[in-house]
């Protein structure tokens, strides 16, 4: 029979050691106790433990020392922090120093007993491996590049943390995948991973979907409802574009990320949630913080460790591994050979600077799949767009356009179209007939601009200078859903 799994409880009040031992061992631990760092120094130099708690201020030294310590010294041992209610600054100060989690007196046994488990899970040796990422999850991680080693193993060391992550990246980086790695590799992979963009949901139902609501609370409510937070209670709650959050609802998310609790729309009391919290954003969150736009305390509270996925263009070197990874899921997909990219193909891509990232060079792939001729991909079946074309301008410029056909001939912002044959564009007419010249531009526009907006319609049309309408027409027109 294996040994009993073993926690070390750090603290000068006798009342709080006899509770969590109590606790923890009603869950099968083996408890060691200490009243200061002293005994605690000495316990963790005889015993290998799998947990261990401390508080912030003991008698002979200070609690952050002690979790720093365990973190340089013992780094399989999760250490958890034990602070006064609200201080959240200390919370966040134990977070950054290494600790696993923090729980808050007077002490909620649910919540504890939630932190043990994942705790344990992190250590827990007779745990099968975890199955592998699916495969786009992979694909998105996978190169040699410096940078993304440095990405795996920031995430491995993240992952073993209950702390919140902040994930700054480009549009099309892999931000939401890399927030999934983070917890299929932690102590919460049993649990849900719920992902949320903040930008897509209306204001005025962000209470109802993030926190739940009674039957009855306003209009429309015919029966209880879970929020996002009770949804992923165990697991991990990943906010997209958290910086698309209204101010009002910021301080909610604020207090419920603080107390672990939320109060549901019409409910008379709180529910205890245990969720770890990532976020990402494609704009500089910290700028906006100190222009007013998004609140300091919330910015500090969920960026206690900051993860920045780099954009493709800093690891070009990747490149040959991820568009065979990518050509292969897509032959795949259509029960066909994988084509291989010719040298000047891959030449081409190295030279281009991938605004759209990960994401593009999928599109790009899949669209060169399809018009190139063979199994070889060349540089012309990329269709790459021109560097005078890199950065068009927006159609808002363009002549105010009717709804039934909003965009007019006009091709100035543009620049020339790519040819249908793939050739370098030149000063002369495009090739092909006139409806096919303005049908590849408006394609064009509508994707970028849809990507740019995440598939946001209502958006895109704005970025677009046309009405939603006419954005629908043109989406049914083009075939593009």
């Amino acid at each position: 029979m294996s040994d009993p799994r073993s926690a070390l409880i750090v603290d000068d009040e006798r009342d709080i050691r006899e509770l969590l031992t109590l606790t923890l061992g009603r869950m099968g631990l083996r408890i060691d106790t200490a009243a200061n760092v002293g005994e605690a120094r000495e316990l963790l130099a005889r015993n290998p433990y799998d947990l261990c708690f401390t508080d912030m201020r003991l008698p002979d030294g200070n609690g952050i020392e002690l979790v720093e310590e365990i973190s340089r010294n013992f780094p399989r041992t999760p250490v958890a922090m034990i602070t006064a209610f609200g201080n959240v600054e200390l919370a966040v100060e134990a977070l950054k120093a290494g600790a696993f989690d923090f729980v808050s007196k007077p002490v909620d046994i649910n919540v504890l007993r939630g932190l043990v488990r994942h705790a344990l899970e992190l250590n827990n040796s007779e745990r099968p491996a975890p199955a592998p990422a699916p495969a786009q999850h992979a694909m998105r991680l996978l190169g040699d590049s410096p940078a993304m080693a440095e990405l795996r193993q920031t995430i491995a060391k993240v992952a073993r943390s209950q702390a919140p992550v902040y994930i700054l990246g480009e549009s099309g980086v892999g931000k939401e995948l890399v927030a999934r790695t983070i917890h299929e590799q932690g102590g919460r992979a049993a649990g849900p991973f719920i992902p949320v963009n903040c930008g897509a949901i209306p204001a005025e139902l962000m209470e109802s979907e993030f926190f739940g609501h009674k039957k009855g609370s306003f209009t429309g409510a015919h029966a209880d409802k879970q929020g996002l937070f009770q949804a992923a209670s165990g697991g991990t709650l990943f906010l997209d574009e958290v910086a698309e959050l209204p101010l009002p609802m910021q301080v909610k998310l604020l207090r419920a990320i603080q107390e672990k609790a939320v109060r549901p729309v019409g409910a008379s009391g709180e529910t205890q949630v245990d969720v770890r919290i990532l976020s990402a954003t494609h704009n500089d969150l910290g700028e906006l913080a100190q222009d007013g736009r998004f609140r300091h305390d919330l910015y500090y509270r969920i960026n206690v460790i900051e993860l920045r996925v780099p954009p493709l263009r800093e690891r070009t070197g990747d490149l040959p591994l991820l568009t065979g990874a990518i050509l292969t899921r897509l032959a795949g997909h259509q029960q066909r050979s994988a084509p291989h990219l010719t040298a000047a193909a891959l030449e081409a891509l190295a030279r281009y600077p991938f605004p759209g990232n990960v994401r593009e060079l999928e599109n790009i792939l899949e669209r060169a799949m399809a018009m190139a001729d063979g199994e070889a991909i060349d540089a012309g079946d990329l269709r790459l767009p021109q560097a005078e074309r890199r950065a068009p301008a927006p159609l808002a410029a363009l002549p105010p356009a009717q709804d039934h056909d909003p965009f007019r001939p006009n091709p100035g912002p543009f620049g020339s179209p790519p040819p249908a044959n793939g050739a370098p564009a030149g000063n002369g007419d495009a090739e092909g007939p006139l409806p096919s010249y303005i049908e590849q531009m408006e394609r064009a526009a509508i994707h970028k601009a849809l990507e740019d907006n995440r598939w946001n319609k209502t958006k895109a049309a704005a970025q677009l200078g046309i009405t939603f309408r006419a954005l629908r027409y043109k989406l049914k027109k083009l075939g593009i859903e």
